[in-house]
């Protein structure tokens, strides 16, 4: 394989992998996890003075995540258009890569912050749910990325 194609491959599947992790996080603050699945501040059991705390944070943190999600799949088309270009430009390539990479990091050290701030606000028992709720869901997750990747697609 030679250097061109193998950064090509790389690039994304760094976007892919990454999306997974974060696509796990994200379904889990706003609910929307398994479609019978209680939202995750109900499935805590939050107190009153607990769902209010929750509530501050939550709001400005979907917020954001949003706003992340909309400039990483921006750059994500950006990749692909390049990647599919008639003569695709290496370099065009590293700086979309590094683009989607530096919003990856973002987008972690905001769920890391995110993470800090709703482990004050639970006692020991609702933090061990919430550590088990988000490994469960990335065993899923890469379940899921594995199964992308092995998935033959249709010859038309």
């Amino acid at each position: 394989m030679n250097p061109r194609s193998r950064n090509i491959l790389l690039a994304v599947s760094l976007a892919l992998n990454v999306g997974f992790v974060a696509t796990a996080i994200q379904r889990h603050w706003a609910g929307g996890g398994e479609p019978a699945a209680e939202p995750l501040a109900q499935r805590l059991g939050l107190s009153d003075s607990q769902q209010a705390a929750w509530t501050r944070l939550e709001g400005p943190f979907l917020a954001d995540l949003a706003r992340n999600w909309e400039d990483i799949r921006a750059q994500r088309q950006a990749l692909l258009d390049e990647l599919f270009a008639a003569q695709p430009d290496t370099a065009r390539l590293a700086g979309i890569q590094a683009g989607i990479a530096a919003l990856q990091d973002q987008q972690q050290k905001r769920v890391i912050r995110q993470l800090l701030a709703e482990r004050d606000v639970l006692d020991d028992r609702q933090r061990a749910l919430l550590k088990d709720l988000l490994m469960q869901e990335f065993a899923v997750q890469a379940t899921q990325a594995e199964q992308l990747h092995r998935q033959v697609p249709a010859v038309r």
